[in-house]
């Protein structure tokens, strides 16, 4: 396309989020390539016109944007440091992945070190955002930086400046304890409803119009009823992520008891081997703990 965005990107990480946002920029003409440990994405992202790469290193090989969208901090670690001796100075990473905040500003000075810049750019809307590009993008850095990557984040979502390195997962973090803590709310509505012997269905539906209505009481909520609980957010990274909230929290002197306690029950669904399943699952844990049967 003409108007696509001028950045030769490397994208790292294609699983569940980020095979389509890298789909999204090759939709929009963005010159991609992709590495990802696993290749079943890189044969599709290969077919749709991304240039595969067999190492990280090679990935970003002539790239002026490196995006990066990885399980964890550690892992964002291990690839920042393999591919630093391959970035060209100038290069913008975008780290999409969700990870502490403490780790996103060691990352940025290392790049600075370098003569890269660097912006962490934590996303918010599961699969069906980044289909649609609908994400909500929380990025922290310099806002030239961001001027600079702009173009490429508005083909993904919707980009907000929060702060300095460090700031968008931070923002990311806000974001993960009100999710979680309402993911447990909503499962212990319908789970409260369905109890006291209600349709919780109905229920959902009567209730969606009132002062709870909400994303999640919209599409988890419906993900409960029909327990339909294949991962958009799995429960492994909301439990890294509210270990990372409370960390923050324990460092600033903050008390937070309702993550603390919603942190307990998806970490219990954890030694359940739960951890594959979507957060919207919570509910079979207030089922467990309840002793009640629901297939």
């Amino acid at each position: 396309m003409n108007n696509a965005p001028a950045e030769r990107v490397a994208f790292i990480g294609t699983g569940l989020m980020g095979r389509p946002m890298a789909k999204r920029l090759l939709a929009a003409g963005v010159q991609v390539t992709v590495f990802n440990r696993s290749p079943e994405p890189l044969r599709e992202l290969g077919a749709l016109g991304a240039a595969v790469a067999t190492s990280t290193a090679e990935a970003v090989q002539g790239a002026s944007v490196v995006v990066t969208m990885l399980p964890n901090g550690p892992v964002v670690t291990d690839v920042l440091e393999a591919i630093l001796g391959a970035l060209a100075p100038g290069t913008l990473l975008i780290d999409m992945s969700s990870i502490h905040p403490a780790a996103a500003q060691r990352h940025a000075a290392l790049l600075a070190s370098r003569g890269c810049q660097c912006l962490d750019a934590p996303v918010s809307g599961g699969t069906v955002g980044a289909e649609a590009g609908t994400l909500a993008i929380m990025v922290g850095g310099e806002a030239a930086d961001l001027a600079r990557a702009e173009p490429l984040l508005r083909l993904l979502g919707n980009p907000v400046h929060v702060g300095p390195s460090g700031s968008g997962q931070l923002c990311k973090l806000v974001n993960q304890a009100i999710v979680a803590v309402t993911i447990g709310a909503v499962a212990e509505g319908l789970s409260l409803a369905r109890a006291g012997g209600a349709d919780p269905v109905k229920v959902r539906e009567a209730i969606m119009g009132g002062f709870c209505q909400s994303r999640i009481l919209e599409l988890h909520g419906a993900r409960m009823n029909e327990r339909r609980f294949e991962p958009g957010g799995t429960v492994t990274n909301q439990v890294k992520d509210l270990v990372a909230v409370l960390d923050v929290a324990n460092s600033n002197d903050l008390q937070l008891p309702l993550t603390a306690q919603v942190h307990e029950l998806f970490a219990d669904m954890l030694k359940h081997g739960d951890g594959n399943l979507d957060h919207s699952a919570l509910i079979t844990q207030i089922e467990r703990i309840s002793g009640v049967q629901n297939g």
